[in-house]
């Protein structure tokens, strides 16, 4: 038994830097294995899940889904903490989270695997992490195994070519959003990283990677990129804010992004599983939108609507979520 956690992930994969930037943000002691044929005995050991991020404790665990993982961690290594002292603002931040991991997904996998210099960029390095080597016959042809199976699957979190527009309409917006928010300070909620930007990054420094989101952020949004590298190691610069000096520039993207896009969605999709459907359509921001539905993300959904309830009496938390429109979406 050792004393570092171990953290089995892809530095591809979202919710795997994510989990990543919190363990160096709390200065704890872990080791960074990328997954690998190499290492995928080990890896089978402790996964319930063929997915990463998996950590392994020092108490040989294995820990799977990085929203859990950081909240374990957060109970058990407290400082620097993550989560405001203010519930009404820490449940703003879990529900920016959320919107982070699951409607910001849309975005990343969207760009990633829709346009060509994306997909071979991605289908790239993929295949080096599973050949091991660069430039050979192997590697081209892993490539291309590798873009043509991920093309297929852009329409597991609804990306096709009825729902492009208000995918990539969303994330050129809510950039906009945020390069406004964080031009006056480090992070989303202040002078330290909250769950929020965890959430909110992992989706963001993936896109940033990529050419075609890549090149739009650093076009449009510089101070989303400095927040992007300033995330790959977070640090304590400040003090959360309170929720009144966050709102006129937080309301924005609660409003138009969470409140009419995200939780909307959000409820159109758990129906569609409740009813057993093979597809949903419903209308967000005007547009008609179609895919299948996201099995996970009806447990996601009432998680959330779980910490709402937990916190629905904190003093400040009952107009924010009325004004943005958010309280709908989280009544159920």
């Amino acid at each position: 038994m050792t004393n570092a956690y171990r953290i089995f992930g892809s530095e591809l994969s979202p919710y795997s830097v994510k989990v990543r930037s919190f363990f160096r943000f709390k200065g704890i002691e872990h080791t960074w294995i990328p997954r690998s044929p190499a290492v995928q005995a080990e890896f089978q050991k402790y996964a319930k899940l063929p997915l990463v991020p998996l950590v392994v404790t020092p108490e040989d665990e294995g820990l799977q889904d990085s929203t859990p993982i950081l909240e374990r961690i957060e109970a058990k290594h407290g400082d620097p903490s993550v989560i405001p002292d203010d519930p009404a603002l820490a449940f703003v931040s879990a529900l920016l989270e959320e919107y982070g991991d699951e409607w910001g997904n849309k975005w990343m996998f969207h760009y990633r695997w829709r346009y060509q210099p994306d997909a071979w960029s991605t289908a790239e390095r993929i295949a080096q992490q599973m050949i091991g080597a660069e430039g050979t016959l192997a590697v081209a042809q892993a490539r291309a195994a590798v873009a043509e199976r991920m093309l297929g699957r852009r329409g597991f979190v609804g990306s096709n070519d009825k729902t492009q527009p208000l995918i990539e309409a969303s994330f050129k917006k809510a950039a906009a959003l945020l390069d406004a928010h964080l031009a006056t300070r480090p992070y989303v909620l202040g002078g330290r990283p909250a769950m929020a930007d965890f959430g909110l990054w992992g989706q963001l420094y993936e896109a940033a990677t990529d050419p075609t989101p890549g090149a739009l952020l650093r076009a449009s949004a510089p101070h989303v990129m400095a927040w992007v590298k300033r995330m790959l190691s977070p640090k304590v610069e400040g003090s959360f804010e309170t929720l009144a000096a966050l709102s006129p520039t937080l309301m924005p993207l609660l409003k138009e992004e969470v409140a009419d896009l995200f939780l909307p969605w959000s409820q159109a999709n758990a129906q569609a599983i409740e009813r057993g459907d093979k597809s949903f359509t419903t209308t967000l921001g005007g547009s008609e939108w179609t895919q299948e539905p996201q099995k996970y993300h009806a447990r996601s959904l009432a998680e959330i609507r779980r910490k709402y309830a937990a916190a629905k009496g904190a003093a400040g938390l009952e107009p924010i979520l009325a004004e943005s429109g958010c309280l709908k979406g989280l009544a159920g």
